[in-house]
C-alpha cells in the first residue's frame, strides 16, 4: 500500500492523493490549483501522474479545488468511475459545466485582449465537451453505504458537514494479509451550521488524512458578525452604494441568503434588492432543495413549513450575461453576490472591476482566500489590484468576515480529531498553508501521542502503515 501526495500539500488548493494497492491506483480528489496565474496554468495543465493508469476516483465533495481537474483527468485518458455522494454528483454536474464555461469565456476574453496587443490567443484549460464526458463517469453512493471500489478496498462516505453532499471517505484496505482503515477527512465543517448536519466521527481508524485550512486560527463568532453585517448594509444603504460579495456558489451563497433573510425578518436591515449573479448558484440552490437528507432538523422543519430563504420579492437570480451587465446601471443600493469566492474567475471579477473605484461601494470578502488570488489581495489591503491584465485603484471600502467559513477552525478541528477512535498510527496533515498545517500537526501530537504526525510535501510517497 503506497500513498502519494500530489496536491493540497502545504497549500490549500489542488487536492490529489493517489493510493496504490493490489496493483490498482485510486485517486482521492482531483482538484484545481488556484493561485498565481502562471503557476496556476502550469499546475493545472499537466497532471503529475499518468491519468490512464488510474482505476477510479473517490470524491469527497464538489468544490472546484477538489473536483475541478476531473475533466483534465478524463481528457488525458482516465475512463473509470468517479464515486461521490448523491448530492455531490448533482452539484458536480452544475459546477463542472460552469467551470468549463468559465474556462472558455475567460480564454476568449483574454485572447481578445491579446489580439489588441499583438499577442497569441490562449486556450481554455478544458471545454464544456470535456466536462460533459466527465459527467458520464459519475456514480452516486449513499451516505454510510460501503462499496467495493477495487480489490481489497471498501469505501464509505460519512457526512462531513462542510457543503451539501460533502463527506469524509473511510477506506478499509487489505493487501497481502495486512489490513487497516484509512480515513480521509475531505473538508470538515464547523458543526451548528444553519442548513447542514454536523460532521460525523470515524471509528477504528489506523491512518488519518486531515485538512488544516484553519489549523492555526479560529473564526469570529457568528453572533458578532451579524451585528457587523447590519452596520455595513445600513451604511451602504444610506450612501446609496452597492455591496459586492464574492461567494462560492455552493453553500456560501445559500448561507448568506439564509443570514440576509434572517436579518430582514428581524428588521435589522431593510429589504434591499439582492442579486445572485451566478448561473451556477441558481442551479446549486435548486439542487439544495432536492436534497433534504443533508439538512439539519431545524432547517428541514423550516423548509417543510414554507419558510424558504431562497425565494422572495427582493431576491433575483441572474441568468444571462446581458442581465449581469445590466447590473452596472442599477440605480440605488443593492447587494450583488457572485462567484467565485476567491474572485479568481467568473462574473465577480467584472463586478469588482466596475465598482472598485467608487468609495460609496463595499467589497465584502466572506471567507478565506488562497494567497495571490484577487480576493486575497483585496483582503490584504492592496491599494492597487490587477484584473484582466489591467491595474485598478481600490477606492471602494473592503471588509472581511470569516465567520461564514464552511471549514472547521483550529479548535473545531482538534475537537473533531479528538472524537476519532482507533489506533491512529499515522496522521498526515494536508490541505492547509504551511503555518496552519504545522500548527495543527503540533496540536495533534499532544492529542494523539501514539501517532506519527507529519506534514507531507508535494510529491511525497509513503508506505502504509508507515513506521
Amino acid at each position: 500500500m503506497k500513498l502519494h501526495f500530489f496536491g493540497a500539500c502545504r497549500t490549500t488548493t489542488g487536492s490529489k492523493y493517489l493510493l496504490e494497492i493490489n496493483g490498482h491506483r485510486l485517486l482521492l480528489e482531483c482538484g484545481m490549483f488556484q493561485g498565481r496565474r502562471r503557476k496556476t496554468i502550469e499546475y493545472n495543465s499537466a497532471l503529475p501522474f499518468d491519468a490512464a493508469t488510474v482505476d477510479a476516483v473517490l470524491l469527497s465533495h464538489a468544490h472546484i479545488d477538489h473536483s475541478g481537474l476531473l475533466p483534465v483527468l478524463t481528457r488525458q485518458g482516465f475512463h473509470g468511475p468517479i464515486y461521490a455522494t448523491e448530492a455531490t454528483v448533482d452539484l458536480a454536474r452544475v459546477m463542472l459545466l460552469d467551470s468549463a464555461q468559465i474556462q472558455e469565456q475567460d480564454a476568449a476574453f483574454v485572447s481578445k485582449k491579446h489580439l489588441k496587443r499583438g499577442l497569441p490567443p490562449v486556450s481554455p484549460l478544458y471545454t464544456i465537451a470535456d466536462a460533459e464526458k466527465t459527467l458520464r463517469q459519475l456514480q452516486p453512493v449513499a451516505y454510510g453505504h460501503a462499496i467495493a471500489v477495487a480489490e481489497g478496498v471498501h469505501a464509505r462516505w460519512l457526512d462531513a458537514g462542510h457543503i451539501l453532499g460533502s463527506a469524509m471517505i473511510i477506506l478499509d484496505l487489505e493487501e497481502s494479509g495486512r489490513r487497516l482503515r484509512l480515513a480521509f477527512s475531505g473538508d470538515i465543517g464547523r458543526g451548528r451550521n444553519n442548513i447542514l448536519r454536523d460532521p460525523e466521527y470515524p471509528r477504528d481508524v489506523d491512518v488519518l488524512l486531515i485538512e488544516s485550512t484553519y489549523g492555526n486560527r479560529n473564526h469570529e463568532p457568528l453572533e458578532d458578525v451579524q451585528e457587523r453585517l447590519c452596520q455595513m448594509i445600513q451604511r451602504a444603504h444610506a450612501e446609496r452604494g452597492k455591496i459586492i460579495i464574492p461567494a462560492f456558489a455552493v453553500d456560501r451563497t445559500q448561507q448568506l441568503l439564509y443570514v440576509l433573510h434572517q436579518l430582514v425578518e428581524s428588521r435589522c436591515i431593510p429589504a434591499l434588492p439582492v442579486f445572485v449573479d451566478s448561473p451556477m448558484a441558481r442551479e446549486a440552490t435548486a439542487v439544495f432543495q432536492r436534497h433534504p437528507e443533508c439538512f439539519n432538523p431545524s432547517f428541514a422543519h423550516a423548509m417543510r413549513e414554507g419558510k424558504n430563504p431562497f425565494s422572495g420579492d427582493h431576491l433575483t437570480f441572474i441568468g444571462s450575461v446581458e442581465e449581469s451587465m445590466a447590473l452596472n446601471d442599477h440605480d440605488g443600493p443593492a447587494i450583488i453576490i457572485s462567484a467565485s469566492g476567491m474572485a479568481e474567475a467568473g462574473r465577480i471579477r467584472h463586478h469588482i472591476k466596475n465598482n472598485i473605484g467608487d468609495p460609496r461601494n463595499l467589497i465584502l470578502i466572506v471567507g478565506w482566500c488562497a494567497p495571490h488570488t484577487l480576493g486575497s489581495r483585496l483582503a490584504s489591503g492592496h491599494s492597487t489590484v490587477t484584473i484582466f491584465g489591467e491595474d485598478y485603484r481600490v477606492r471602494a471600502r473592503v471588509e472581511t468576515i470569516n465567520a461564514f467559513s464552511g471549514h472547521a477552525d483550529s479548535t473545531e478541528l482538534r475537537a473533531w480529531a479528538g472524537g476519532i477512535t482507533g489506533t491512529l498510527r499515522n496522521i498526515y496533515v494536508v490541505h492547509g498553508e504551511l503555518p496552519a498545517s504545522e500548527a495543527l500537526a503540533e496540536s495533534l501530537r499532544t492529542l494523539h501521542p501514539q501517532a506519527i504526525v507529519s506534514v507531507p510535501s508535494f510529491g511525497d510517497a509513503v508506505e502504509l502503515p508507515a513506521t
